[in-house]
């Protein structure tokens, strides 16, 4: 392993990759870290939405991941705690997206297909490799200590880049995270024989909870289940049995499930609602989950790292040229193309939060969108290929309280 690069990523997720295919694109040496050996199971989603599928054209990943594999995607249908409803698809979204679909995919795939492609483009991924500790120069990020194995070794860097997810180990060191409320985990499992899909995504919801159902194709469908993360905590048995327990509680969901198995272990993630104190320092910034990572209820988490990814290259390139140092400074306007990029969305997403809290107010709103002619729309703006504001304005809202 060579002693120093321009760029250390920590995490070969969908935001490191994103990152490191910019900077590798951009002539800067770029050496990108992750713990995990690929192909890897993770609990996700696996929920890639046209806006998605526009970030990995962007990035020269598209061909590659759709020749992984995967089911076409239609759009997504919300049912209520009450019975409200709605069904959006995205080919009726009012918005041209790359495709009239979405694609389902599994972790497992689509992460060795990103994997293979950023090597393919000359991006240097290191697996089996941990971040021990961060090394400092008169204040500022300089590197890492990282663990290959029983080895250790000094990677000296012009700029570290944190993308190690939801448990970030840099976003730690660099000053903490913070949680927030609603504070809530996923029981996340491959089911077979589950029926009813069509093609269509399904959030089905109850009290302070809901289940999505993800089809993967012939049956088989991604359900994750979230809940408070103090529901989790007091369960009793195997995951698998608190899983089957939650699953219980929604009633509406359980046409879709009568005939339907677990295949594979149930994994548990979170809490949600989390926040870095601090996403930029000298010589540091923090990408994708790393950052911020809300309730995952609009299923987009793959498409906002990838987003995320590729605005911290653009930060990382700008900071670095000509030689300069990556002060705080510099990376300012990281900080800005975020908020740009993702106010609508983080609005979106706490507004959704939010009103789970209330299943009343959620059914109402649920019905109201479907019956206004808004639900195409709303999973257009979800999928991250109608801006937000085509849902957060006053026409629309005016429906809700009509």
């Amino acid at each position: 392993m060579r002693a120093a690069v321009d760029v250390l990523i920590v995490g070969a997720g969908p935001a490191g990759l994103a990152a490191g295919l910019e900077l590798a694109r951009s002539g800067l040496e770029v050496r990108v870290i992750d713990r995990a050996r690929f192909p890897r199971h993770k609990p996700c989603a696996e929920y890639l939405s046209p806006g998605t599928l526009a970030e990995l054209d962007h990035l020269g990943l598209l061909v590659a991941v759709e020749q992984a594999g995967g089911s076409p995607l239609l759009g997504t249908e919300v049912i209520g705690p009450r019975g409200g409803r709605l069904a959006g698809q995205f080919a009726l979204a009012g918005s041209q997206p790359i495709r009239s679909t979405g694609l389902s995919l599994s972790r497992w795939q689509l992460d060795a297909a990103m994997v293979a492609a950023a090597r393919a483009r000359g991006v240097a991924i290191v697996e089996h490799t941990a971040l021990e500790q961060l090394l400092h120069h008169r204040g500022a990020v300089a590197g890492a200590v990282v663990r290959q194995g029983n080895e250790r070794h000094t990677c000296r860097a012009r700029l570290v880049i944190g993308a190690d997810g939801l448990h970030s180990v840099v976003a730690r060191a660099i000053g903490g995270r913070r949680h927030r409320w609603p504070r809530r985990m996923a029981m996340v499992a491959h089911m077979e024989g589950v029926s009813g899909l069509e093609g269509m995504a399904q959030m089905h919801v109850g009290t302070r909870e809901y289940v999505g159902l993800n089809p993967m194709g012939h049956g088989r469908a991604n359900v994750a289940m979230v809940l408070p993360a103090a529901r989790i905590a007091a369960g009793r048995g195997t995951p698998a049995e608190r899983f089957a327990a939650a699953l219980r509680r929604i009633g509406s969901v359980a046409g879709s499930l009568r005939d339907a198995v677990v295949d594979g272990p149930v994994r548990i993630t979170g809490p949600f609602g989390v926040r870095s104190r601090r996403v930029i320092v000298d010589g540091a910034l923090l990408a994708g989950d790393a950052a911020e990572f809300f309730d995952p209820f609009t299923g987009e988490g793959i498409g906002t790292a990838l987003h995320g990814g590729r605005l911290a290259a653009a930060a990382a390139i700008e900071a670095l040229h000509a030689g300069q140092p990556a002060t705080s400074r510099r990376l300012q306007p990281y900080l800005r193309a975020r908020r740009a990029a993702f106010a609508g969305k983080w609005t979106m997403e706490r507004l959704i939060a939010w009103s789970l809290e209330a299943p009343a107010l959620f059914d109402r709103c649920v019905a109201r969108l479907e019956r206004g002619g808004h639900a195409h729309t709303l999973v257009g703006v979800t999928g991250n290929f109608v801006p937000s504001r085509a849902i957060l304005n006053l026409r629309v809202l005016a429906t809700l309280v009509r």
